[in-house]
């Protein structure tokens, strides 16, 4: 059987006309994967994950989706009609890039496909593009990245800019087999402004597919940014999703991620503050039924004093579901008067299903406020109850109740078309699961 490093070698990304540093680092990324061994059972960082269910071999970058795919897909990619952008891929091919207005254009904004930023900004992308990976376990999965990626978007906003509109990035699956690479590349600059939503689809329930997608969000001094995701894969897509976010000084970060798709998803958020006064949060819901994982690893690093990072991590959970929380808060020495906070809740909805939490604070400063937390649970029996006894069906209580426990991390999305997008999503997957 072919390996997917050699279908890789086999179909490369067009790197013809690409710059020799890209080259070289597609070079590192492909020898990285090959080299570095797979994730093991004895592997802290893989603590608790079914490493030997992960499938990655049988697949490769596949071609454009037939015409009358491509516009049935891009009929699908409504999620937010009021945007500043928007692109949709399907695997790894643009479908269609809508691009910025005049306005934006003149004050200096970029949002390209990353071929075209390559070519049109190859010292910016030199210093950003591929050389920011998170340190939570997926290194050798990172490098696979680097050698196959060719689908993305670049973001450049610069100093004093603000986007009140969203950017909006579909990847799409549609090929049976296939294997997607998507990378968002945002950079906003000092005192920038802007909202970006990435949102992962498969075409049908049934085409297999692996997704190893990575973002890197760097915001400079007082720069704000708002970033959404939303993972709906089917059920038959295995998927790396690895973030990282750097914070300068007086910058506002907001990371939110929907997680509802896969059957196996491995979901890497890092956060390093690098600068006095940044605020990062990171949010995230999570939907699980059936037999599916979801691996939630998180990394807060604070190198700065006087910032505040903020986690919380919602879980609900059906059938023989399993989720894994893994959270660590780092203080540096220099970094006094941080405030940083983790916090996992879950809900299991079924006594079959399986929620890990591993919560961890590593302190070099003396002067902090920093805690951790994680809740496992069931739904409260006195309240639904007493939602029963005043007429609510058993099923219509267990759904309100589901969607109480996600809306403080909906409502914090501020485009409420996409908050009700996401409601509905929620919706779909839970209306046919609770009785």
């Amino acid at each position: 059987m072919t390996s997917l490093s050699e279908n890789i070698m086999n179909k490369p990304a067009n790197t013809a006309a690409e710059p020799i540093w890209l080259t070289e680092r597609r070079a590192a990324g492909l020898a990285q994967y090959q080299t570095l061994p797979p994730p093991a059972l004895n592997d802290e960082l893989w603590r608790f994950a079914s490493v030997g269910r992960l499938k990655i071999d049988d697949y490769a970058p596949t071609g454009a989706p037939s015409p009358a795919n491509a516009k049935a897909l891009l009929d699908r990619s409504d999620l937010v009609s009021e945007r500043a952008g928007r692109s949709v891929h399907a695997d790894d091919h643009s479908l269609c890039f809508e691009g910025l207005s005049e306005e934006l254009i003149a004050k200096g904004v970029l949002y390209l496909p990353i071929a075209d930023a390559l070519k049109a900004h190859p010292d910016l992308m030199e210093q950003y593009f591929l050389k920011t990976t998170t340190e939570l376990g997926s290194d050798k999965f990172f490098g696979l990245h680097a050698a196959s990626i060719r689908a993305g978007t670049l973001l450049y906003i610069p100093k004093g800019v603000e986007i009140e509109q969203p950017l909006v990035n579909y990847y799409w699956t549609s090929a049976q087999g296939t294997a997607v690479f998507p990378h968002t590349l945002i950079i906003a600059e000092d005192n920038a402004k802007a909202s970006v939503v990435d949102i992962f689809s498969s075409e049908t329930k049934e085409n297999e597919a692996l997704n190893i997608a990575v973002s890197n969000l760097h915001a400079a001094t007082g720069a704000k940014v708002f970033r959404k995701v939303v993972q709906d894969w089917n059920k038959q897509t295995t998927s790396f999703q690895l973030d990282t976010t750097i914070a300068g000084r007086d910058a506002q970060v907001k990371n939110l991620a929907v997680n509802i798709g896969s059957e196996r998803a491995r979901y890497e958020n890092q956060t390093r503050i690098e600068g006095p006064g940044a605020d990062v949060k990171m949010y995230s819901i999570t939907v699980a039924e059936d037999n599916q994982e979801f691996d939630q690893r998180t990394f807060q690093t604070h190198n700065a004093p006087n910032a505040v990072s903020d986690l919380l991590y919602k879980n609900a959970l059906l059938d023989q579901s399993r989720t894994i929380f893994s959270g660590l808060i780092k203080v540096a020495e220099g970094a006094q008067q941080t405030d940083a906070y983790q916090t996992n809740r879950n809900l299991l909805l079924d006594p079959t299903a399986e929620a890990n939490a591993l919560p961890g604070l590593e302190i070099l400063a003396n002067d902090v406020r920093c805690s951790h937390g994680a809740t496992t649970g069931n739904l409260d029996a006195d309240e639904l109850f007493y939602m029963m006894q005043r007429g609510i069906p058993r099923r219509t209580a267990m759904q309100l109740m589901v969607f109480g426990f996600f809306e403080e991390v909906i409502e914090k999305v501020d485009n409420e078309e996409l908050a009700e997008n996401l409601r509905q999503l929620i919706h779909k997957k839970f209306e046919a699961k609770i009785a």
